[in-house]
């Protein structure tokens, strides 16, 4: 009996042996994937013996041993252990960042369009070590690091990255760790084509509508296309020879200067030309489809209701940002005034900066873009908070397929969601830049399939796309930043 047992365990020793050796080859492939070089490494850590059960393969040992183990992740022993990022050039400069953990799994984030990613890295220190599935205590240690705007670029990537990694780890979608969905696919509303002519303008909106789904539009109506009408505008020559651009310029530039302080009026004549602009886009789209309307220009209240007025027969979706959101007695003004829905949001950071608007019926629609006004929560907690009042919620997004995908789980849980910005209908390889987990399409004509079964946010980035489409500014890649490692300061905002 001893002897056939010692030939038992020499020949479990060897078929260890070749097992161990066979898993060392595998984890030293360069072809094999991380998830499957991870899971190996796990199970030598683990002293997971493939070859203990006699008679079976390596594969078959393998299914066995874990049947019972969830694969995902050991979620209460995750821990943070990395921050990277790479720029692309999405919006001309969009950051993405990657949270990487000691478990080999890691979240996606966004740095929202135009900011600097730096935002994000000076969190680094701050989320070391803890663990990524306590999202909201992760957010309440570093959103007083978030200001309005694209100052809170940062804190959204980071709570973004979060729900991502929590999907994962404990293998469900972001939209059911939020509360579940109420929707299968996302409205999604475009930016109308612009043309020189009205029959190749036609044509565009066409392919917009026809070809490729959308039913719901977005216009902008700007004071900039009078520039060059005279008699349309009162006192824009003091703007650098009437520019009107909404943008670029220094501190006391006129795209610098608040909307009441301008001193610009717009005469009849200039209503009537706007008018006609709305007019000509309405009578190609037709009434089926609703259409919004943004960028008019920096004016004053008075002028914003005489225009609102004169627009108001085309039965537009909503006026947005027509004043600074802080202004919130103007929005109410503006919005009691005219029948067209009013809208704001999309540089507002927090619920509790949304609550005057709300509380106040100041405007009929919130516009909240999830990577400045905190994240996938708390954008759910404002649009919940506005539903309690009566008001909807709409939400702009003008950055890469990450923080698209956190806006359709975002959407997908909240009952009041009206449509979704997609600012990149037209560059055509915004959607190459990642793949879906599950198969599914990332739009479908004018919607985005909600991810059912896929964790997290349900998509990878496909590496050498992304790498193609780098800001030339920064050419790195999810490169280590140990230089955020180090925290230096006492961060508590209360003596």
């Amino acid at each position: 009996m001893k002897s056939v047992l010692q030939t038992i365990i020499k020949q479990n020793k060897e078929r260890e042996a070749k097992a161990a050796a066979d898993r060392q080859a595998e984890i030293d492939n360069p072809h094999t994937q991380d998830n499957r070089r991870n899971f190996l490494k796990k199970t030598a850590l683990g002293g997971l013996t493939l070859g203990t059960m006699l008679g079976m393969s390596t594969e078959d040992t393998i299914a066995q041993t874990t049947s019972k183990v969830n694969k995902s992740s050991n979620p209460s022993d995750l821990k943070i252990t990395d921050l990277r990022y790479a720029v692309t050039a999405v919006m001309g400069r969009t950051a993405i960042i990657r949270i990487d953990t000691n478990q080999g799994i890691y979240g996606l984030g966004e740095v929202r369009d135009g900011a600097d990613v730096r935002y994000a890295l000076m969190l680094k220190s701050r989320i070391l070590g803890e663990n990524p599935c306590n999202v909201e205590k992760i957010f309440k240690i570093i959103k007083q690091f978030g200001g309005q705007a694209r100052q809170a670029g940062g804190v959204c990537a980071v709570e973004m990255a979060l729900w991502d990694l929590c999907g994962k780890a404990y293998n469900v979608p972001a939209w059911q760790l939020l509360g579940g969905r109420y929707r299968d696919n996302i409205r999604i509303y475009a930016d109308t084509p612009e043309s020189n002519s009205p029959e190749e303008q036609m044509k565009l909106i066409k392919f917009r509508t026809e070809t490729q789904g959308y039913s719901w539009l977005k216009m902008d109506v700007s004071i900039n296309e009078l520039q060059k009408i005279p008699g349309t505008l009162v006192n824009t020559q003091i703007w650098k020879d009437g520019n009107t651009s909404q943008w670029g310029g220094g501190y006391s530039s006129y795209a610098n200067t608040r909307h009441p302080f301008t001193g610009i009026q717009i005469t009849d004549k200039g209503l009537d030309e706007l008018a006609k602009i709305v007019d000509n886009v309405r009578s190609m789209v037709g009434y089926d489809i609703p259409m919004s309307t943004d960028h008019y220009g920096h004016f004053d209240v008075n002028n914003c209701i005489r225009l609102g007025k004169a627009l108001e027969k085309y039965r537009l979706a909503w006026l947005e940002d027509m004043v600074p959101w802080q202004y919130t007695e103007q929005h109410k003004t503006i919005t009691d005034a005219l029948e067209t829905p009013t809208t704001t949001g999309e540089d507002i950071y927090l619920l509790e900066y949304f609550k005057p608007l709300i509380d106040q019926h100041a405007v009929d629609i919130i516009h909240p873009d999830l990577v400045s006004s905190g994240g996938l929560l708390e954008t759910k907690r404002i649009g919940d908070y506005a539903e309690e009042k009566g008001i909807s919620m709409a939400m702009h997004q003008a950055g890469t397929p990450v923080s698209f995908m956190a806006n359709v789980h975002c959407a997908a849980a909240t009952q009041n969601f009206l449509a979704l910005e997609h600012h990149s209908v037209d560059l055509p390889w915004w959607e190459g830049l990642v793949k879906t987990t599950d198969g599914r399409k990332l739009i479908d004509k004018g919607f985005a399939p909600v991810p059912l079964t896929a964790p997290g946010l349900g998509i990878e980035l496909i590496d050498d796309e992304v790498k193609k489409h780098l800001h030339a500014s920064d050419q790195s890649y999810f490169a280590p930043t140990k230089e955020w490692d180090e925290k230096r300061s006492h961060d508590r905002t209360y003596s």
